[in-house]
Parts: C-alpha cells; structure tokens; sequence
C-alpha cells in the first residue's frame, strides 16, 4: 500500500528540514530493548510537551506503556526542529503534529509518512473575537480585519472559499502567535487555538468563538504518523503504544485533576491552574459522539479525502495531490479496535 522512500536530498528539496532536523546532535534517539524487555520507542512532537500529551503522560505515569512492554521517550520539538523530517529520517518511530494538513502536505511532497490515529476529532483552531464586534459565522468576516499568523493563512483561504467569501471581501493581517491584536483593537478577529487557555486570557472572559470545523472546514488535530516502512514493520510496536495510550487518555476522561497532577510531576514547569483549565477542553476534542461507537484515536477516511480534495482545489498542493492511502493507513486501528476505549 505505501509507496516511496525518503532522502536527505528529497527532505531538503520539499522544505521540511528546519534548522537542520537532520543534524541535531543534542537529540539522542533512544533504541533497544532493556534487560526486562521492555522496548523504548520514541515519540517526535513539534511543540514542547504539554497538556496535548495528557494521556501519554497519564499512560506513562501510571505504567500503562510498561505494561504494553514500552519505554515511550516523548521528544520534544520546537522553532527549529521539524518532526516530519525527523521521523522521515528513520531517527525516531512514530511523531504526532498540530494538523492533519501537515499530514496531506508531507505526502503531496513524496515524504512517506502516514497517520495511523489522531489525537484530536475536531480541530481546536477557531477565529476568536470580542461582542462589540463579533464573528460568529463565517460571513461575518466580510469587511472585518482577520488576525492570522503566516502558518495560518492556508486556512483562512480554506475557510473563505467553503463560505463563498472572496479574499478581497476581508482585510488578512499577519500576526504573531499572541492574541494582544484583537485585545488592543488591531484586528477584529483573530486565529487561535481553543486549547490556548492562557494566551485566550489577554481576551477576558466573554469572547466570541467561531470553530473553522463548523464553518465547513473539517481537519483533524494532533495525527500520529509514522514512516510507511515503520507501518509495516513496527506494526505491533505503534498498536501497542495506541492501547496503552488510549488508557491513559480514558483515564484522564475520568479523573482530569489526577490527570493534570500526572502531567505536572512528569512536567513541573507547567503550572496546575492553567492546565486544569485546559484539559477539560482537550478531552472535549478527544472525546465525541464518533469515538463513543469507534474508538479514541479514530478517524473517517472520508474526512481525510475532504480535506485532500479541498487543499488541491484550492490550489495548495502544488507537489501533487496525494493518494488516500498515502496519507493515512487504518491498519493499527483494525488491530486495535476491542482494546481502544469508547467514551463519547
């Protein structure tokens, strides 16, 4: 089912090596087996770690990957680390990003990497706005100055073009990754997270918020993927990790204090407050009426090829649309399906 392989030379010429991901001597990828035969795997992020990695943590802490007979090593990524271009690489086994789109683009660009689950059922990404002014619907954009950072304006096209709204009917304004713009009346409406519960406080606390998943752009959040030769080989090695991880994301359903507590004391820089106020939002999105019957972790191939054919409508896949089953594989899923919890 997958198709290519990667080199240094092809990661270059697609533009996802960042800061030389490739050449990244203070990251120690950690391999092999320990004398209780336990396997350490890595998991390449490309954000520091944080509340999206509750249920790892949780899965971590209480022994869970242990017990699946892992050592997870979660790596984190940053401004010049590109984790596609890691896991790509064959450095580490299995990565997760922001968006499915990173996803689509890396597989439009040859890079054979392929999600295999998703973290997030719906994308958190929405346009935040105040009430003196509001945005609740696309259309309500019309005439308004639109606050998006540079990795954002992919979307705000997507969502412009599934409302029949013309670029030139918004003013676009490129921001930074705070939200001080709308805040300080620079912008109308500004792009974000829901899950960026301590940067949404510069709003106070009556914003509006308008989701890019009820407004006709529907993308998954947090995909894990792996290399196709990853997929075929270490197949029992990603299924183990999706079973232990999703108990630890179902633990973390039904105890979300204990939950942060955990994820405090594997990460004691984050602060409890913040984080409790956080979890309960990322468990909405982890937790819906889809997995309720399929399974945490689940996805629709359906929605998958949406989102590929809007891209290349859209004329943002310039490489080439890529193949469906170039871009995500259920074959962990299928070997999972009795041991993923079904919480909706």
């Amino acid at each position: 089912m997958f198709k290519g392989s990667v080199s240094r030379r092809s990661l270059l010429k697609t533009g996802l090596v960042v800061g030389g991901a490739l050449a990244m001597p203070t990251i120690v990828a950690t391999r092999g087996r320990t004398a209780s035969g336990v396997q350490t795997i890595n998991m390449q992020l490309s954000w520091l770690a944080g509340g999206n990695q509750l249920g790892e943590v949780v899965a971590k802490q209480l022994g869970y990957f242990e017990e699946a007979g892992i050592d997870l090593a979660i790596q984190p990524g940053g401004p010049n680390i590109d984790g596609v271009a890691v896991v790509a690489s064959g450095r580490y086994e299995f990565g997760q990003v922001s968006s499915s789109t990173q996803v689509i683009l890396a597989s439009s660009q040859g890079i054979p990497v392929t999600s295999f689950a998703i973290g997030a059922q719906k994308h958190p990404y929405a346009y935040f706005s105040l009430p003196k002014n509001p945005v609740r619907k696309a259309s309500d954009m019309i005439g308004k100055r639109i606050g998006v950072e540079v990795s954002g304006q992919n979307l705000l096209a997507a969502v412009l073009a599934k409302n029949s709204i013309t670029e030139d009917q918004i003013q676009k304004v490129i921001i930074g990754s705070d939200l001080t713009p709308l805040a300080s009346g620079q912008v109308d409406a500004i792009a974000g997270w829901e899950t960026s519960t301590t940067a949404l406080r510069v709003l106070g606390p009556d914003f509006i918020t308008m989701r890019l998943w009820d407004n006709g752009v529907q993308l998954y959040a947090l995909p894990y993927y792996a290399t196709h030769d990853a997929l075929q080989s270490k197949q029992e090695l990603l299924a183990s990790f999706v079973r232990a991880a999703g108990k630890g994301w179902a633990y973390a359903h039904d105890n979300p204090e204990k939950a942060v507590d955990l994820l405090i004391k594997e990460y004691p820089n984050l602060v409890k407050e913040d984080e409790m106020l956080t979890a309960p939002i990322m468990l909405g999105f982890a937790f819906t009426d889809k997995t309720k019957f399929n399974g945490w972790g689940s996805f629709d191939p359906k929605v998958w090829q949406s989102q590929i054919d809007m891209f290349d409508t859209l004329g943002q896949l310039p490489a080439g649309k890529p193949s469906l089953d170039s871009v995500e594989t259920t074959s962990i899923l299928d070997a999972t399906k009795n041991d993923r919890p079904k919480i909706g």
